[in-house]
Protein backbone atom coordinates (compact mmCIF):
# COMPACT_ATOMS: atom_id res chain seq x y z
CA UNK A 1 0.00 0.00 0.00
CA UNK A 2 1.40 3.41 -0.96
CA UNK A 3 1.87 6.05 1.71
CA UNK A 4 -0.59 8.91 1.97
CA UNK A 5 0.78 11.95 0.09
CA UNK A 6 2.14 14.66 2.37
CA UNK A 7 0.07 17.84 2.41
CA UNK A 8 2.19 20.70 1.10
CA UNK A 9 0.77 23.09 3.68
CA UNK A 10 1.86 20.76 6.50
CA UNK A 11 5.49 21.37 5.50
CA UNK A 12 5.27 25.17 5.79
CA UNK A 13 5.09 27.36 8.88
CA UNK A 14 3.05 29.88 6.90
CA UNK A 15 1.75 30.15 3.39
CA UNK A 16 1.63 32.52 0.45
CA UNK A 17 2.30 36.17 1.14
CA UNK A 18 1.39 35.52 4.77
CA UNK A 19 4.94 34.21 5.28
CA UNK A 20 6.52 37.59 4.48
CA UNK A 21 8.66 39.19 7.15
CA UNK A 22 6.86 41.32 9.72
CA UNK A 23 6.53 44.78 8.08
CA UNK A 24 8.09 46.53 11.07
CA UNK A 25 11.10 44.20 11.00
CA UNK A 26 11.45 44.68 7.25
CA UNK A 27 11.37 48.47 7.56
CA UNK A 28 14.04 48.30 10.22
CA UNK A 29 16.26 46.10 8.08
CA UNK A 30 15.94 48.32 5.03
CA UNK A 31 16.46 51.49 7.06
CA UNK A 32 19.99 50.34 7.87
CA UNK A 33 20.89 49.47 4.29
CA UNK A 34 22.72 51.85 1.97
CA UNK A 35 20.65 53.51 -0.73
CA UNK A 36 21.03 52.07 -4.20
CA UNK A 37 23.56 54.72 -5.14
CA UNK A 38 23.83 57.58 -7.63
CA UNK A 39 22.79 55.60 -10.72
CA UNK A 40 21.14 58.06 -13.07
CA UNK A 41 19.19 55.39 -14.88
CA UNK A 42 17.81 53.74 -11.74
CA UNK A 43 14.40 55.39 -11.66
CA UNK A 44 12.94 53.24 -8.86
CA UNK A 45 15.00 51.47 -6.19
CA UNK A 46 14.20 50.57 -2.58
CA UNK A 47 13.60 54.10 -1.31
CA UNK A 48 9.78 53.97 -1.21
CA UNK A 49 9.01 50.25 -0.75
CA UNK A 50 7.79 50.10 -4.33
CA UNK A 51 6.81 46.88 -6.10
CA UNK A 52 9.80 46.54 -8.45
CA UNK A 53 13.02 48.18 -9.56
CA UNK A 54 12.97 50.28 -12.74
CA UNK A 55 15.96 50.98 -14.98
CA UNK A 56 15.83 53.41 -17.91
CA UNK A 57 17.33 52.36 -21.25
CA UNK A 58 18.59 54.73 -23.93
CA UNK A 59 15.51 54.60 -26.14
CA UNK A 60 13.00 55.67 -23.49
CA UNK A 61 12.08 52.10 -22.61
CA UNK A 62 12.35 51.04 -18.97
CA UNK A 63 13.25 47.61 -17.63
CA UNK A 64 11.17 46.49 -14.63
CA UNK A 65 12.72 43.80 -12.41
CA UNK A 66 11.16 41.98 -9.47
CA UNK A 67 11.20 38.69 -7.59
CA UNK A 68 8.65 36.98 -5.39
CA UNK A 69 8.44 33.50 -3.86
CA UNK A 70 6.79 31.83 -0.90
CA UNK A 71 5.76 28.61 0.84
CA UNK A 72 2.54 26.72 -0.02
CA UNK A 73 -0.88 27.97 0.97
CA UNK A 74 -2.65 25.10 -0.85
CA UNK A 75 -1.99 21.38 -1.10
CA UNK A 76 -2.53 20.92 -4.83
CA UNK A 77 0.96 21.33 -6.34
CA UNK A 78 -0.19 22.68 -9.70
CA UNK A 79 -2.42 25.24 -7.96
CA UNK A 80 0.53 26.26 -5.76
CA UNK A 81 2.65 26.88 -8.85
CA UNK A 82 -0.11 28.85 -10.56
CA UNK A 83 -0.74 31.09 -7.55
CA UNK A 84 2.95 31.77 -6.94
CA UNK A 85 3.58 32.65 -10.58
CA UNK A 86 0.55 34.95 -10.80
CA UNK A 87 1.67 36.73 -7.64
CA UNK A 88 5.24 37.23 -8.87
CA UNK A 89 4.21 38.63 -12.25
CA UNK A 90 1.83 41.07 -10.54
CA UNK A 91 4.64 43.42 -9.47
CA UNK A 92 5.45 44.21 -13.11
CA UNK A 93 1.82 45.05 -13.84
CA UNK A 94 1.65 47.15 -10.66
CA UNK A 95 4.47 49.32 -12.02
CA UNK A 96 2.56 49.83 -15.27
CA UNK A 97 4.64 47.37 -17.28
CA UNK A 98 4.21 44.21 -19.28
CA UNK A 99 6.28 41.09 -18.47
CA UNK A 100 8.71 39.71 -21.04
CA UNK A 101 10.37 36.74 -19.28
CA UNK A 102 10.70 34.92 -15.97
CA UNK A 103 13.23 32.81 -14.09
CA UNK A 104 12.06 30.10 -11.69
CA UNK A 105 13.03 30.05 -8.00
CA UNK A 106 12.64 26.61 -6.45
CA UNK A 107 13.44 25.24 -3.01
CA UNK A 108 12.26 21.74 -2.08
CA UNK A 109 12.82 19.40 0.89
CA UNK A 110 14.52 16.58 -1.00
CA UNK A 111 13.34 13.17 0.13
CA UNK A 112 10.08 14.50 1.59
CA UNK A 113 8.30 15.49 -1.61
CA UNK A 114 8.03 13.21 -4.61
CA UNK A 115 9.70 14.46 -7.81
CA UNK A 116 6.33 14.15 -9.55
CA UNK A 117 4.85 16.65 -7.11
CA UNK A 118 7.65 19.12 -7.75
CA UNK A 119 7.12 18.71 -11.49
CA UNK A 120 3.47 19.64 -11.04
CA UNK A 121 4.43 22.83 -9.19
CA UNK A 122 6.69 23.80 -12.10
CA UNK A 123 3.98 22.98 -14.64
CA UNK A 124 1.53 25.19 -12.76
CA UNK A 125 3.93 28.12 -12.85
CA UNK A 126 4.68 27.55 -16.52
CA UNK A 127 0.96 27.54 -17.37
CA UNK A 128 0.50 31.01 -15.88
CA UNK A 129 3.58 32.32 -17.67
CA UNK A 130 2.14 30.96 -20.92
CA UNK A 131 -1.10 32.81 -20.15
CA UNK A 132 0.92 36.00 -19.61
CA UNK A 133 2.71 35.36 -22.91
CA UNK A 134 6.20 34.94 -21.44
CA UNK A 135 8.75 32.12 -21.19
CA UNK A 136 10.36 30.69 -18.10
CA UNK A 137 13.87 31.13 -19.46
CA UNK A 138 15.83 29.49 -16.63
CA UNK A 139 16.05 29.50 -12.86
CA UNK A 140 17.73 28.04 -9.80
CA UNK A 141 16.86 25.30 -7.31
CA UNK A 142 18.11 24.28 -3.85
CA UNK A 143 17.32 21.77 -1.11
CA UNK A 144 15.31 23.55 1.62
CA UNK A 145 13.46 22.49 4.81
CA UNK A 146 10.19 23.95 3.45
CA UNK A 147 8.81 24.00 -0.10
CA UNK A 148 9.43 27.34 -1.84
CA UNK A 149 8.44 28.43 -5.33
CA UNK A 150 8.29 31.72 -7.18
CA UNK A 151 9.72 33.73 -10.04
CA UNK A 152 12.08 36.53 -10.88
CA UNK A 153 10.31 38.54 -13.57
CA UNK A 154 11.52 41.12 -16.08
CA UNK A 155 9.13 43.51 -17.80
CA UNK A 156 9.19 46.68 -19.84
CA UNK A 157 7.28 49.96 -20.00
CA UNK A 158 7.64 53.33 -21.64
CA UNK A 159 9.07 55.84 -19.21
CA UNK A 160 5.82 57.81 -19.21
CA UNK A 161 3.87 54.69 -18.22
CA UNK A 162 5.84 53.72 -15.13
CA UNK A 163 3.57 54.04 -12.10
CA UNK A 164 5.03 54.28 -8.61
CA UNK A 165 3.39 54.08 -5.20
CA UNK A 166 4.72 57.57 -4.39
CA UNK A 167 2.92 59.68 -7.01
CA UNK A 168 -0.58 59.85 -5.53
CA UNK A 169 -2.12 63.33 -5.49
CA UNK A 170 -4.35 65.02 -2.94
CA UNK A 171 -7.94 64.76 -4.16
CA UNK A 172 -7.40 61.42 -5.92
CA UNK A 173 -9.80 58.53 -5.57
CA UNK A 174 -8.57 55.01 -4.74
CA UNK A 175 -9.66 51.98 -6.75
CA UNK A 176 -9.10 48.36 -5.66
CA UNK A 177 -9.42 45.77 -8.44
CA UNK A 178 -9.92 42.50 -6.49
CA UNK A 179 -11.83 41.41 -3.41
CA UNK A 180 -10.22 41.04 0.02
CA UNK A 181 -10.18 37.81 2.01
CA UNK A 182 -7.48 35.55 0.57
CA UNK A 183 -5.80 35.25 3.97
CA UNK A 184 -8.90 34.11 5.84
CA UNK A 185 -9.65 31.67 3.01
CA UNK A 186 -6.13 30.26 3.30
CA UNK A 187 -6.60 29.88 7.07
CA UNK A 188 -9.76 27.88 6.39
CA UNK A 189 -7.93 25.78 3.78
CA UNK A 190 -5.24 24.88 6.30
CA UNK A 191 -7.95 23.67 8.68
CA UNK A 192 -9.80 21.88 5.85
CA UNK A 193 -12.83 24.08 6.47
CA UNK A 194 -13.29 25.79 3.08
CA UNK A 195 -16.00 24.24 0.86
CA UNK A 196 -15.36 23.45 -2.80
CA UNK A 197 -17.12 26.55 -4.09
CA UNK A 198 -15.03 28.69 -1.73
CA UNK A 199 -11.84 27.06 -2.97
CA UNK A 200 -12.91 27.69 -6.57
CA UNK A 201 -13.44 31.38 -5.77
CA UNK A 202 -10.10 31.52 -3.95
CA UNK A 203 -8.29 29.95 -6.90
CA UNK A 204 -10.03 32.19 -9.43
CA UNK A 205 -8.89 35.39 -7.71
CA UNK A 206 -5.35 34.26 -6.86
CA UNK A 207 -4.67 33.11 -10.45
CA UNK A 208 -6.20 36.16 -12.13
CA UNK A 209 -3.30 38.06 -13.69
CA UNK A 210 -3.21 41.78 -12.87
CA UNK A 211 -2.62 42.63 -16.54
CA UNK A 212 -5.12 45.49 -16.25
CA UNK A 213 -2.28 47.43 -14.60
CA UNK A 214 -0.53 47.94 -17.93
CA UNK A 215 -3.76 49.27 -19.41
CA UNK A 216 -4.42 51.62 -16.49
CA UNK A 217 -0.88 52.99 -16.78
CA UNK A 218 -1.69 54.17 -20.30
CA UNK A 219 -4.20 56.60 -18.73
CA UNK A 220 -2.65 59.87 -17.53
CA UNK A 221 -5.46 60.14 -14.95
CA UNK A 222 -4.01 57.11 -13.11
CA UNK A 223 -1.26 58.66 -11.01
CA UNK A 224 0.02 55.88 -8.74
CA UNK A 225 -0.36 52.12 -8.30
CA UNK A 226 0.68 49.28 -6.05
CA UNK A 227 -0.54 45.74 -5.54
CA UNK A 228 -2.07 44.55 -2.29
CA UNK A 229 -0.23 41.50 -0.98
CA UNK A 230 1.17 40.28 2.34
CA UNK A 231 0.83 43.48 4.36
CA UNK A 232 -2.89 43.75 3.64
CA UNK A 233 -4.89 46.67 2.28
CA UNK A 234 -3.88 48.89 5.20
CA UNK A 235 -0.17 48.07 4.97
CA UNK A 236 0.10 48.72 1.26
CA UNK A 237 -2.14 51.76 1.59
CA UNK A 238 0.30 53.07 4.20
CA UNK A 239 3.22 52.50 1.83
CA UNK A 240 1.40 54.64 -0.72
CA UNK A 241 0.74 57.30 1.94
CA UNK A 242 4.35 57.36 3.12
CA UNK A 243 5.74 57.44 -0.40
CA UNK A 244 3.44 60.28 -1.45
CA UNK A 245 3.57 62.18 1.86
CA UNK A 246 -0.23 62.26 2.00
CA UNK A 247 -3.11 60.77 3.99
CA UNK A 248 -4.94 57.71 2.67
CA UNK A 249 -8.61 57.39 3.66
CA UNK A 250 -10.20 53.95 3.31
CA UNK A 251 -14.00 53.64 3.34
CA UNK A 252 -14.38 50.27 5.04
CA UNK A 253 -17.90 49.68 3.79
CA UNK A 254 -16.79 50.13 0.18
CA UNK A 255 -13.99 47.53 0.29
CA UNK A 256 -15.00 44.52 -1.86
CA UNK A 257 -14.86 41.17 -0.08
CA UNK A 258 -14.74 37.60 -1.30
CA UNK A 259 -18.08 35.88 -0.78
CA UNK A 260 -17.22 34.05 2.46
CA UNK A 261 -14.67 36.52 3.84
CA UNK A 262 -16.91 38.20 6.41
CA UNK A 263 -18.33 34.94 7.72
CA UNK A 264 -14.88 33.33 8.01
CA UNK A 265 -13.40 36.38 9.74
CA UNK A 266 -16.29 36.44 12.22
CA UNK A 267 -15.66 32.76 12.94
CA UNK A 268 -12.02 33.42 13.75
CA UNK A 269 -10.27 32.24 10.60
CA UNK A 270 -7.57 34.88 10.89
CA UNK A 271 -3.91 34.38 10.00
CA UNK A 272 -1.01 35.12 12.29
CA UNK A 273 0.24 37.53 9.63
CA UNK A 274 -2.89 39.64 10.05
CA UNK A 275 -2.08 40.09 13.76
CA UNK A 276 1.58 40.84 12.98
CA UNK A 277 0.57 43.40 10.39
CA UNK A 278 -1.60 45.31 12.86
CA UNK A 279 1.07 45.17 15.55
CA UNK A 280 3.59 46.59 13.07
CA UNK A 281 1.65 49.55 11.71
CA UNK A 282 -1.57 49.94 13.70
CA UNK A 283 -0.21 53.01 15.49
CA UNK A 284 -0.30 54.86 12.15
CA UNK A 285 -3.95 53.98 11.49
CA UNK A 286 -6.95 55.89 12.83
CA UNK A 287 -9.98 53.67 13.40
CA UNK A 288 -13.60 54.71 13.95
CA UNK A 289 -14.97 54.23 17.43
CA UNK A 290 -16.17 50.67 18.12
CA UNK A 291 -14.74 49.37 14.86
CA UNK A 292 -15.23 45.57 15.08
CA UNK A 293 -12.19 43.34 15.23
CA UNK A 294 -13.34 41.12 12.36
CA UNK A 295 -13.43 44.12 10.00
CA UNK A 296 -10.00 45.24 11.10
CA UNK A 297 -8.67 41.73 10.55
CA UNK A 298 -9.92 41.83 6.97
CA UNK A 299 -8.20 45.15 6.33
CA UNK A 300 -4.90 43.70 7.59
CA UNK A 301 -5.55 40.31 5.96
CA UNK A 302 -2.51 39.22 3.93
CA UNK A 303 -3.46 38.96 0.28
CA UNK A 304 -1.60 36.54 -1.93
CA UNK A 305 -1.86 37.66 -5.57
CA UNK A 306 -4.23 40.43 -4.50
CA UNK A 307 -5.60 43.28 -6.55
CA UNK A 308 -4.14 46.58 -7.65
CA UNK A 309 -4.67 49.73 -5.60
CA UNK A 310 -4.73 52.68 -8.01
CA UNK A 311 -4.78 56.38 -7.16
CA UNK A 312 -6.52 58.32 -9.90
CA UNK A 313 -8.21 61.62 -10.68
CA UNK A 314 -11.50 61.63 -8.78
CA UNK A 315 -13.52 62.93 -11.74
CA UNK A 316 -12.50 59.89 -13.81
CA UNK A 317 -12.66 57.28 -11.04
CA UNK A 318 -16.02 55.76 -11.96
CA UNK A 319 -15.04 55.41 -15.61
CA UNK A 320 -11.70 53.83 -14.66
CA UNK A 321 -13.43 51.44 -12.25
CA UNK A 322 -15.90 50.46 -14.96
CA UNK A 323 -13.06 49.79 -17.40
CA UNK A 324 -11.44 47.50 -14.86
CA UNK A 325 -14.69 45.61 -14.37
CA UNK A 326 -15.14 45.24 -18.12
CA UNK A 327 -11.57 43.92 -18.37
CA UNK A 328 -12.43 40.99 -16.09
CA UNK A 329 -12.22 42.35 -12.54
CA UNK A 330 -15.90 42.35 -11.46
CA UNK A 331 -15.21 43.33 -7.84
CA UNK A 332 -13.26 46.48 -8.76
CA UNK A 333 -14.48 49.30 -6.51
CA UNK A 334 -13.74 52.84 -5.39
CA UNK A 335 -12.57 52.28 -1.81
CA UNK A 336 -11.26 55.64 -0.62
CA UNK A 337 -9.41 58.84 -1.39
CA UNK A 338 -6.20 60.79 -0.91
CA UNK A 339 -6.10 63.88 1.29
CA UNK A 340 -3.54 66.52 2.21
CA UNK A 341 -1.96 66.01 5.59
CA UNK A 342 0.84 64.13 7.26
CA UNK A 343 1.43 60.65 5.88
CA UNK A 344 -0.89 58.16 7.51
CA UNK A 345 -4.12 56.25 7.06
CA UNK A 346 -7.65 56.76 8.34
CA UNK A 347 -10.55 54.33 8.14
CA UNK A 348 -14.12 55.53 7.77
CA UNK A 349 -17.37 53.62 8.08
Amino acid sequence: MSAEPIRLTSLAHGGGCGCKLDPAILRGLLANQPVAGPFERLLVGNETADDAAVWALDDGTCLIATTDFFTPMVDDPRDFGRIAATNAISDVYAMGGRPILALAILGMPVGRIAPETVAEILKGGASICAEAGIPIAGGHSIDTPEPIYGLAVIGTAGRDRVRRNSDARAGDALILTKGIGVGVYSAAIKREALPEDGYAEFLATTTLLNRVGADLAADADVHAMTDVTGFGLLGHGLELARGSGLRVVIEAGAVPLLARAEALAREGYVTGASHRNWAAYGAEVRLPADFPDWRRHLLTDPQTSGGLLASCAAAEAEAIRDRARAAGYPLAAIVGRIEDGPAGLRIEG
